[in-house]
């Protein structure tokens, strides 16, 4: 009747599993979702990065101690290491592309993407932690870094992980 077998299922016939798709197409898609996934990333660490490469030239660097300048080498370079990974994700694809690697090229390129998404955790809390350091003149900073780290990982990978730990087992 509604182009699914009967079953018994109720939950099948309003949640049918999986899609009808071979696995280039599931690759294709996947692909898709994940390049959109990575332009989005991207954007924020072009302008964290931007803003991190610009910090080096203004008065107040110079006043900076050793201990926030190296915060600021270990932010950059944190930096500089998020964008070689997310642009990682398309240059992977490019060199392989045409080369029936499809669904390998999709796997490879989303762990550099969640690489860099470890990576951008990083470039973030260094970052927080210097200007918190210089904006708060105490030792409060790195209790506020360290209650925004817990919440990134929360929302970027405890949540994800309990959702698909929750529904996948219900399956």
């Amino acid at each position: 009747m509604n182009g699914q077998p009967d079953d018994g299922s109720e939950s099948e016939l309003i949640y049918p599993r999986g899609r009808n798709e071979t696995e280039e197409q599931r690759a294709d898609r996947r692909w898709t979702e994940l390049l959109q996934e990575v332009r989005v990333i991207q954007t924020g660490v072009q302008i964290l990065f931007g803003f991190l490469l610009t910090v080096v030239f203004t008065q107040r660097f110079a006043t900076l101690d050793a201990a926030d300048r190296n915060i600021y080498v270990i932010t950059l370079l944190l930096g500089a290491s998020t964008t070689g990974a997310l642009v990682g994700t398309v240059t992977f694809h490019r060199l392989v592309s045409g080369h029936r690697l499809k669904p390998q090229t999709v796997l490879w390129a989303s762990r550099l993407a969640l690489t860099g998404v470890v990576l951008l955790l990083g470039t973030v809390a260094s970052a927080l932690l210097l200007i918190l350091r210089l904006a708060l003149n105490g030792s409060a900073a790195p209790w506020v870094v360290t209650a925004l780290v817990l919440w990134f990982v929360g929302c970027w990978f405890v949540l994800p992980a309990w959702v698909l730990r929750r529904y996948s087992s219900s399956e």
